[in-house]
């Protein structure tokens, strides 16, 4: 029951945590689609602007980290889909049959040109309408071009100018509840190494495992916010804490997967009764707070020095156990750690063969 409890406190908390991230979206949605439908109805005098504000939120409510690509990737899909739908509807007529044909090969044609979902969706979709309603409302394709460009480029209006993210703010809602509990669960892991409580590392197993989409979303939302830094003026004093952020996501997440592999095998080593000698939960212990100074470090604009000194130091840490008598499992937990300090410090910016070097001199030093 107390599982279970957990659990459900732990989704209510991410669910407020996503709110909290997300909220700008649908603000951004709102303001998009009431814009884009202004534009294409009273500026540009489309009878039908329907499509505008549909492609706007389209654009918005694409990959947080993507909507440059989303916008070019709708406006091609449409054309696609203009351009083959007249021509097949010209040599083949109109009819259910003919329609299906028309959607088959306009697809089959945003497959070929390696489209992704939203460029095969928008060149099947306008498919669909130019194969029905042409018959019916002649010269559909213009309007429906123009909507696509109207709403495409209204809704990267708002999200890069009108109402860009606030950077540095998106990523820390999503980057502090993430590597915080990255950095807790290594230092339960630590707890339950110093004191042999298997049902502690078991448990903690299971939040690392719960965790995993928290870290996920930390990757799309820097994304999404390198993406304002990049073509949004009022935010490019922030692109340097971004940078920083941008290149140290990946390793992070590999670090937090490595991780989570060691304390599997945290696990494996008490359940076994294998020797803990101190220095191995010091190791553990000081490795967790590394990616809470690397974090604290980055936000502050700061060279993560103290982060790289405290992951080495974490090694140095797990050398010293790896010399006294150790376990199969505890050495494979030794082993782990090298390798996701290996990571951490690629996250810090330090180049991979650097990397490499600086763990294997703290693995050996005495």
């Amino acid at each position: 029951m107390r599982s279970v409890s957990d659990r459900v406190r732990a989704a209510g908390r991410a669910s407020r945590q996503r709110a909290r991230t997300y909220f700008i979206v649908a603000v951004q949605a709102g303001l998009a689609a009431a814009l884009a439908w202004l534009v294409a109805r009273e500026l540009l005098g489309n009878p039908e602007p329907t499509f505008a504000p549909a492609a706007a939120v389209g654009v918005i409510a694409a990959s947080l980290g993507g909507r440059t690509r989303r916008t070019v990737e709708l406006v091609i899909g449409v054309i696609l889909g203009i351009v083959v739908g007249d021509a097949l509807l010209y040599v083949l007529g109109t009819g259910p049959w003919q329609t299906g044909v028309i959607v088959f090969l306009a697809v089959a044609a945003a497959v070929l040109v390696r489209g992704t979902g939203a460029l095969v969706t928008q060149a099947g979709g306008t498919a669909v309408l130019v194969a029905t309603l042409t018959p019916v409302s002649p010269d559909l394709e213009l309007p429906r071009t123009v909507n696509a460009l109207v709403g495409g480029g209204i809704g990267l209006l708002v999200v890069l100018v009108l109402a860009p993210l606030n950077p540095l703010r998106t990523v820390r809602r999503a980057a502090d509840p993430a590597l915080d509990t990255f950095a807790r669960q290594m230092t339960a892991s630590a707890e339950a190494l110093a004191r042999g409580d298997v049902r502690v590392a078991d448990a903690v197993l299971e939040r690392m495992r719960a965790a995993e989409t928290d870290l996920s979303r930390v990757s799309e939302v820097v994304g999404a916010a390198a993406e304002v830094v990049r073509f949004s003026p009022v935010r490019w004093r922030q692109r340097r804490v971004l940078a920083a952020y941008q290149r140290g996501a990946e390793h992070l997440d590999r670090a937090f997967r490595n991780s989570r592999s060691l304390v599997r095998r945290v696990g494996t080593t008490l359940r076994d009764d294998e020797p803990v000698p101190p220095e191995l939960p010091a190791a553990v212990e000081r490795f967790g707070s590394s990616v809470r100074l690397l974090h604290r470090e980055f936000l502050a604009a700061r060279e993560p020095v103290e982060a790289r000194d405290r992951v080495l130091q974490a090694v140095r840490y797990a050398g010293a156990a790896y010399r006294k008598d150790l376990g199969f499992s505890g050495a494979i937990v030794v082993s782990q750690l090298r390798t996701a300090a290996n990571d951490v410090l690629r996250a810090t910016g330090v180049p991979p063969d650097e990397a490499r070097r600086l763990v294997r001199r703290a693995a050996e030093a005495r």
